[in-house]
């Protein structure tokens, strides 16, 4: 199905479907005690799935995801509602019964996507064009970063209507916020906005958003910019992803930004969409729960025998090309080959989370051929200097790891965020409480990071490199393994503070209570939508605001004994798109007519200069002119009744 057939349907869905700016449904017949509710909208449910031999699904939730997760910084009496995709087929005859279980017991509104449409739509367009995209990778190399295919887009916007339909199903526009989250979903602020003119609607990007001179070579530039401007507040992990999303704004859609008292916002079409730059944050109770098991001391224990009088770095990474495991690799080679003191005593231990894409196939032989590589020239029967852990690692298992390392090393070339030096910081910090780890080593803690990654400027403690440049990787290193105890113990102190005051309970916090300052006056506004397709937006007004008629004009024109008319040039009297921009005979002509009335006094105002407009208007005789923004002012000849 084509992009304007997919928006055609929607369109006949909006009178079809709605009762003024509310939502009716199955989902919101019945009344709720609690007047305050979130939506929060994300590609996947925060749940787990599971199939049994008769065919029947069980669900349950992953207590990893971060949707689950921000419910710890709601208030208590927040209802939270989580809309999204369960990545499974569900067959046609079980998926009424499946709705009816997740809305009941978990709160969760699925949106089915059919296997064909969910491949074009996520592997297709998310993963292979948005993603390289965002992680600054142009498709010149058709291996990595599919060239644009308008297919995939148009299964992009398909689903982001389907998530919308959905989202109409369920919502009370009046009372409930919306959070939309992720590159996945930026189509679908356009879709709700389209229906709910005062939805108070948010979204938060994940991922990088690219530099502009990147962002530009997208076929669906403007398509997705003004997706994401139908939302009330959308939110970054840096300032620089907000940066490079301000100015795309800017040159392409000519939209500026404003600061007042460090709030940014962007004036669009009467709307104030504000813009959040707040870092996601990890949840500390889990964490420190999952130190307090049994089980995850009975694996540092095991972890402490089995590296006993070893120096570890960890890493901790998906097998992604963005992730930089090789470069890393390659800068613990060459530590080694420099450095012989460390041979027989470093370990690099290297957890590379798995995936399934051709790509990360690839990058795994490299992985393997690199450890092989350095265990056979550097390693001996009992030593090895790099342990690759590939297989899926727990929680626990990665929370005992992160423990009893020395070192946690990030060398990404482009991330969001990415939460591991986090993690890291807190179990260095909180494994001397009952684990048989020393005091002093707790409160101890090194990073180096990539300077590419979002959690970069909050860190500031950590010692950032450029992981394409192995020799500043491999010294910082030799920094991180040779500093003082007394400078780690300070930089730990450092990141420790910020983690723990920036957890995800303060960042759903501040998100929220910046959506709720920014949408109070919706209820006092006017809106009117314009536009179509990817071009719909609202145009809000005050309350105060009446519409100018042309019968109020006729009639005001005809009772007033004298009258004062301005008249802008570009835009009005000629179109801003045309080439030749002198006046026709027939706007002379009709600026003669108006002057000849003497009870009018007219004037054109524009930016041109003087001798332009004197030149250009030289037939109408007394017709005023204000050149140059009104510096230069030419009085019209004025005969008037008296």
């Amino acid at each position: 199905m084509s992009e304007a057939r997919v928006l055609s349907n929607f369109s006949e869905c909006d009178t079809s479907t709605m009762d003024s700016d509310r939502g009716h449904s199955m989902f919101s017949s019945s009344p709720r005690l609690s007047q305050d509710r979130t939506i929060i909208v994300a590609n996947r449910l925060p749940l787990q799935t599971k199939k049994d031999d008769s065919g029947s699904w069980y669900f349950s939730w992953d207590v990893n995801s971060l949707l689950l997760q921000m419910k710890d910084g709601l208030s208590e009496n927040t209802d939270v509602l989580y809309i999204g995709c369960i990545n499974e087929d569900i067959d046609m005859s079980q998926r009424k019964r499946v709705t009816r279980t997740l809305l009941e017991k978990f709160n969760c509104v699925p949106v089915f996507v059919a296997s064909d449409l969910r491949r074009k739509y996520l592997d297709g367009f998310c993963k292979h064009q948005l993603w390289p995209l965002f992680h600054y990778m142009l498709p010149i190399i058709p291996d990595y970063g599919e060239r644009f295919d308008r297919s995939l887009w148009q299964a992009y916007v398909t689903v982001n209507v389907m998530f919308a339909n959905t989202v109409t199903e369920v919502i009370n526009s009046e009372e409930d916020y919306v959070w939309v989250h992720d590159y996945h979903l930026m189509a679908l602020p356009t879709f709700i906005r389209r229906r709910f003119f005062k939805v108070k609607l948010g979204f938060f990007l994940h991922t990088p958003f690219p530099a502009s001179d990147i962002y530009m070579t997208l076929p669906v530039r403007e398509e997705i910019l003004r997706g994401l401007l139908n939302a009330d507040l959308i939110g970054f992990q840096t300032f620089d992803y907000a940066r490079h999303f301000l100015s795309c704004c800017s040159r392409m859609l000519g939209i500026h930004f404003k600061t007042q008292r460090g709030y940014i916002g962007l004036d669009y079409f009467g709307r104030t969409v504000g813009i959040k730059i707040l870092p996601v944050g990890i949840h500390m109770g889990r964490l420190m729960d999952t130190l307090g098991y049994s089980e995850t001391q009975a694996k540092i224990d095991e972890l402490k025998t089995q590296y006993k009088d070893k120096v570890i770095i960890l890493g901790v990474d998906d097998l992604d090309i963005f992730q930089g495991i090789s470069l890393k690799l390659l800068a613990m080679e060459q530590l080694l080959k420099e450095n012989s003191k460390w041979r027989g005593k470093l370990v690099m231990v290297q957890i590379a989370n798995p995936t399934s894409t051709q790509e990360v196939i690839e990058i795994q032989d490299e992985i393997r051929a690199s450890v092989m590589h350095i265990n056979a020239e550097f390693g001996t029967e009992e030593y090895k200097p790099v342990v690759l852990i590939e297989q899926q690692v727990s929680h626990i298992e990665r929370t005992a790891y992160y423990t009893v390392s020395d070192c946690c090393i990030v060398t990404a070339v482009r991330d969001g965020l990415n939460l591991i030096p986090y993690e890291y910081t807190v179990c260095r910090h909180g494994s001397g409480s009952g684990l048989g780890v020393s005091g002093a080593d707790s409160k101890q803690s090194t990073l180096i990071i990539s300077e590419f990654i979002g959690c970069s400027p909050s860190l500031s403690g950590a010692i950032r490199v450029n992981p394409w440049n192995i020799d500043d990787v491999s010294g910082a290193m030799h920094m991180a393994l040779t500093m003082p105890d007394t400078e780690k113990e300070m930089r730990h102190e450092k990141h420790y503070k910020y983690v723990s005051t920036h957890d995800i309970a303060h960042w759903v916090r501040s998100f929220m209570g910046d959506l709720k300052n920014g949408t109070k006056s919706h209820s006092e506004r006017r809106c009117w939508g314009i536009g179509l397709g990817f071009r719909f937006r609202i145009v809000a007004l005050d309350a105060g605001f009446r519409k100018l008629s042309l019968e109020h004009i006729t009639s005001a024109y005809r009772r007033t004994k004298n009258r004062l008319i301005l008249l802008d040039y570009d835009g009005t009297m000629v179109p801003c798109n045309s080439i030749d921009k002198t006046p026709t005979l027939e706007v002379i002509s009709l600026l003669n007519a108006l002057c000849a009335d003497s009870s009018n006094l007219v004037f054109i105002v524009s930016g041109r200069s003087r001798d332009v407009l004197h030149d250009w208007f030289a037939p109408c005789k007394r017709l005023g002119l204000s050149a140059e923004h009104g510096f230069f002012n030419s009085a019209a000849v004025l005969h008037r009744k008296h």
